[in-house]
């Protein structure tokens, strides 16, 4: 655990950018050899749009990440935060409970609160527009919504009190958990179902993605399974009922174009069915 510990504390950017490009060449490769769904569509134009998105996403982060180290920082040093208030531990367990709680405020809880909030829905809208989900799916995310959740990871850094060795490593699996949740790749159900009682599995995760409520609205999780099961949002339907997209925006001049995705926000607001 030390030599984990040792490397995350000196993470440099090139190494973090290797992880987010090597999962999506991993699961890129697997999902071509292994489709889930062989769906009909330029693989390339869309990976295009959602890979823009990573890019935004990108820089979003580079650009604030002084302010999550300022977090991180002041956490230890003024000793808040709930890993700062509890006794020694074994240090696996002090990380297993730390990325329990970073996700349950950096994603669980962020994506529960864009679903629910008609302002942050408007943002958070682009992910769900994706007709076909697959691994590059995973970052297509509005600028708009990479600040967001920016917020909350740097609110999470605060409660959780964190140091910055962890919120990389956080980083880094929630990159890889989601590419691996999003890819268009058919794990054996039995085996998926198993693994969606610890982590958020594949099929577990395009539920979520289902065209309409109520499993738009569950499954928030990106890493552990425990939160939407422990406050009842885990929801299941079999894999062929699964139809991906949003019913507000069907239509591929709104959801498979970049300018009119970048739009989205500013638009009217449309009510899903229920």
């Amino acid at each position: 655990m030390n030599a984990i510990i040792d490397y995350f504390e000196t993470i440099s950017s090139f190494h973090r950018g290797l992880i987010l490009v090597g999962g999506i060449a991993i699961f890129w490769l697997i999902e071509n050899a292994f489709p889930l769904f062989k769906m009909q569509y330029n693989k390339i134009e869309h990976a295009g749009i959602n890979i823009f998105f990573t890019i935004t996403t990108i820089i979003v982060n580079f650009v604030m990440a002084f302010i999550l180290l300022l977090a991180a920082d002041f956490a230890i040093q003024q000793n808040i935060g709930i890993l700062q208030w509890l006794p020694t531990m074994n240090i696996w367990i002090y990380t297993l409970l730390g990325l329990l709680l970073l996700d349950l405020i950096g994603a669980y809880l962020v994506h529960l609160v864009e679903h629910k909030v008609k302002f942050l829905w408007r943002f958070h809208l682009i992910h769900h527009t994706d007709t076909w989900i697959d691994t590059t799916s995973a970052n297509r995310h509005h600028p708009g919504e990479s600040v967001i959740r920016f917020a909350f990871t740097v609110l999470g850094v605060l409660i959780v009190g964190s140091p910055m060795w962890m919120v990389f490593l956080y980083q880094s699996l929630s990159v890889v958990f989601s590419q691996f949740n999003h890819a268009n790749i058919p794990l054996p159900k039995k085996l998926d179902k198993f693994l969606s009682y610890f982590i958020i599995s594949p099929d577990m995760h395009k539920v979520h993605h289902h065209y309409k409520l109520p499993y738009t609205d569950s499954n928030y999780g990106n890493i552990f399974s425990v939160w939407d099961r422990l406050f009842g949002t885990y929801k299941y339907l079999e894999r062929e009922q699964i139809v991906y997209g949003v019913d507000t925006h069907m239509k591929p001049q709104e959801n498979n174009q970049l300018g009119s995705l970048l739009k989205i926000p500013f638009q009217k607001y449309r009510n899903p069915e229920s």
